[in-house]
């Protein structure tokens, strides 16, 4: 302690902030370090444009780490307020509403009723609903504010095989349509819209989509709707979902859409390779994001990151931001373990990713876009990542899915920038990079640094760049010469070089 507050008043003295020298040193540790970083990264900032060159590079190291400080609050703290799993004051089982856990009784309306019993709690501590052992089939439900939805060990909730089951409802406003045909959609299994302090949850209880006739009727274009997803959260806040198995989702697993302060840890999403379009957890135009401690297999994408489509997406104008994703294990058989995109014209900003394990997948890494999206994907940071058995290691495409109709602008243009991958190793990997930009807008600050991986190709077949600028260190095999540009060094996003000194 002795040494950190030497640290403080050393790091201050030169600065001459008088003002502190009347503030105990623990205080002033407390100001320095919680209670405006970024504040005091501007002062020092401007600061140092004026004044004192003989501290240039003192300056230099201090302001570079105060923005690393700064960003790491910023991003960090997602996962760090974690929502209490305090048990609810009133609890009752679904038993008492006539539900039967036979894999075939119809428990709907019996899952109506619990939570709209439940709902008369909300302002008086909130209510548990108990999902007991059994196959409680059901069709859609909507749930409440300040409730919990435990699955004990062995209970499995299973979505109707019945369309009539699932309600029909108009689409996302941000997205204009169904995503996978025009006009409305089914409704998710189970729902939640403007709600607050929802939790899922349970002893590793499991929700079962049944989603092997969807995706027949998927293929087979036998569909007049958009395929419902398994759990869907539109404009609502400090949603949890922990500790529950997501199997064989028609869709995607989890949607949380317009939303703030989600978090998702240790649950298992799977379906089979062969599930068409489906994705494991999808943040859609939310904020304050934590996914951590996961692991996902799915037939599409695990993660994707999305915020609305082409011209609803740049009218609602709902960025997803603040996302931290860490300690997940990915896998996806046609798509992209980590995918942003393609639908983000409501632009995805300040997204940190640690400690991934991507494998067997077709794409470990990939960025989506398109002409006529708007929007932007920027400030993403991508580290400490092991790469097994992939295809293709890192993508970025300028020309990525389809327009909802005719009715998008094609001069709206999406930018693609300060996009930082780093302590990165891969094996039996096919490519290292496809980096596709727009002509009309670049790719630009693709910041790539102490990467290793071994590829298949010939050197000259491991990456494929146009319309493409960025910088690179230690990077094997050697990047494409628009990835070794020393003019975009600067504005890479990431402070830390990969031996963890910032970068002066």
């Amino acid at each position: 302690m002795k040494d950190s507050n030497k640290l403080v008043s050393g790091f201050l003295f030169p600065f001459g902030l008088t003002a502190l020298q009347g503030i105990s040193t623990c205080a002033a540790t407390f100001v320095f370090f919680f209670l405006d970083v970024c504040t005091l990264y501007m002062v020092l900032r401007l600061y140092t444009t004026y004044k004192f060159d003989m501290y240039s590079n003192i300056f230099k190291v201090a302001l570079l780490l105060l923005l690393a400080l700064c960003n790491a609050i910023r991003v960090n703290g997602q996962c760090d307020l974690k929502p209490t799993l305090d048990s609810r004051p009133h609890s009752v089982s679904i038993l008492e509403f006539g539900a039967v856990g036979d894999g075939k009784t119809l428990n709907t309306i019996a899952f109506q009723n619990a939570i709209f019993y439940l709902k008369s709690f909300a302002d008086k501590g909130g209510a548990q609903l108990y999902v007991p052992p059994g196959r409680w089939l059901t069709g859609s439900f909507n749930l409440t504010s300040h409730l919990t939805l435990f699955l004990e060990k062995g209970a499995v909730i299973l979505g109707s095989q019945d369309p009539s089951h699932w309600d029909i409802v108009e689409p996302l406003p941000s997205y204009g349509r169904g995503t996978e045909l025009p006009g409305k959609r089914y409704r998710s299994l189970i729902n939640g819209y403007m709600l607050s302090d929802v939790v899922i949850t349970g002893d590793n209880g499991t929700i079962d989509g049944q989603g092997l006739i969807w995706w027949e009727w998927f293929t087979s274009h036998s569909l007049n709707y958009t395929r419902p997803n398994l759990v869907e959260f539109v404009s609502s806040e400090y949603v949890l979902v922990s500790n529950i198995t997501f199997l064989n989702a028609p869709a995607y697993n989890i949607h949380p859409v317009d939303c703030s302060n989600v978090h998702i840890h240790d649950i298992a999403v799977y379906a089979p390779p062969g599930s068409p379009c489906t994705v494991g957890i999808v943040p859609d135009s939310s904020d304050n994001v934590c996914i951590e401690d996961c692991s996902i297999s799915m037939g599409h994408d695990a993660i994707a990151l999305k915020s609305g489509w082409d011209e609803y997406g740049i009218a609602y104008a709902r960025p997803t931001t603040n996302v931290l994703i860490r300690r997940v294990q990915l896998q996806s058989s046609s798509g992209s373990s980590l995918a942003f995109g393609s639908e983000m014209s409501g632009g995805i900003l300040g997204v940190q990713v640690q400690q991934l394990q991507l494998h067997d997948s077709l794409t470990g890494i990939e960025f989506r876009t398109k002409k006529g999206r708007g929007g932007y994907i920027k400030e993403i940071i991508v580290s400490d990542v092991n790469i097994q058995n992939v295809e293709t290691a890192f993508s970025a495409i300028g020309n990525s899915g389809f327009h909802p109709d005719d009715k998008f602008d094609p001069d709206a243009l999406p930018v693609l920038e300060k996009i930082t991958l780093q302590n990165i190793v891969g094996t039996n990997i096919n490519m290292a990079g496809n980096f596709i930009g727009i002509q009309e807008s670049p790719f630009t600050s693709i910041c790539l640094s102490n990467i290793s991986l071994s590829t298949d190709s010939t050197l000259s077949d491991s990456w494929r760049c146009s319309y493409v600028s960025g910088f690179s260190e230690s990077v094997l095999p050697k990047p494409c010469p628009e990835l070794e540009n020393l003019d975009t060094s600067s504005s890479c996003f990431s402070l830390l070089k990969p031996n963890g000194r910032a970068e002066i």
